[in-house]
């Protein structure tokens, strides 16, 4: 089986390309700079052929894929800057980026017969209420323009393709690029409290755990829509930052605030960002271990 990986300059798309070539997949990464510029941790990606390719430029796309023809293209590529996504020179960018560039892929991946797997979030939803969010929830009115666009992409995919994967993911972290656990742990150095909101509830995903559930995907033809987290509960970004702390150590005090009082982002956040994920044990998956034991694992290898 041929891979072909987009975005493995950020978090997920290096440890796919890893879990990829580590069971011996031919496997092929891109992204938008001329080399690949990740860490370069001596692993498979660093290796890994790798395709410079602006996935809004569709003639690039039909030329690459074309030459390649994976059997499979795992799309982690994305405009992730939620706040930037707000501002109006930016929503036009975003838009190409998330929406336009995931239809070429996807019509790529029909024209020669492959699967496709789309990373999306939570974002897709309003954020409201207290009910954590089915795979198959119809998804009205996102937030933010990041959100929107991303639900552009599902729609996407959805509507040119049938062997298609749309997995919805949260709170992101891993090894290659910034996330909470960087951040939090580089503020806690320099601070002696911090504030940290407490009424946006989730669940954190960490790369190295979702991308052997990706794998496994792609060696099936278990279609749909997924939700995946790491398991543990559902938390607060200050529950979150509290055990961070707790298991590496620092003593800075964190203080819960709500997204009002917060006050500094310019896209509205879910405060709902829970996400069910029985559908991965129906359709035989192995759930994700807990994001408490993650974060310990995360911490040992990040090194921070």
């Amino acid at each position: 089986m041929k891979i072909f990986v987009t975005g493995v300059n950020g978090q997920l798309g290096h440890d796919v390309v890893n879990e990829a070539t580590s069971r011996g997949y031919v496997t092929f990464g891109s992204d938008i700079t001329e080399n690949y510029n990740g860490i370069d941790d001596k692993s498979s990606v660093t290796k890994t052929p790798y395709f410079q390719l602006d996935i809004t430029d569709k003639e690039a796309v039909r030329r690459i894929i074309s030459e390649l023809k994976p059997d499979v293209l795992i799309h982690c590529a994305a405009w992730t800057a939620v706040d930037d996504a707000e501002d109006e020179e930016n929503k036009e960018k975003v838009d190409r980026i998330n929406h336009l560039g995931t239809e070429y892929l996807a019509e790529m991946a029909r024209n020669i017969d492959a699967k496709m797997l789309y990373l999306s979030t939570d974002y897709v939803f309003d954020g409201k209420g207290t009910r954590p969010w089915e795979p198959d929830d119809k998804c009205y009115a996102p937030l933010n323009v990041y959100g929107q666009s991303k639900l552009d992409g599902e729609l996407a995919v959805s509507n040119i393709l049938e062997k298609y994967f749309i997995v919805r993911i949260a709170w992101v972290f891993g090894l290659n690029g910034k996330n909470f656990i960087k951040t939090m742990i580089n503020v806690g150095k320099t601070h002696d409290t911090v504030r940290v909101v407490n009424d946006q509830i989730g669940t954190p995903t960490y790369t190295l755990d979702l991308a052997r559930l990706l794998v496994d995907m792609i060696e099936t033809d278990k279609y749909g829509y997924y939700h995946a987290t790491n398991e543990g509960g559902y938390i607060s970004w200050y529950d979150f930052c509290v055990e961070i702390y707790k298991q590496y150590g620092l003593t800075t005090r964190v203080i819960p605030v709500t997204t009002a009082e917060y006050g500094l982002s310019k896209a509205m956040r879910p405060e709902n960002s829970r996400l069910d994920k029985s559908k991965l044990v129906v359709s035989g998956f192995q759930l994700l271990p807990t994001w408490q034991d993650a974060v310990s694992r995360y911490l040992k290898e990040a090194q921070l």
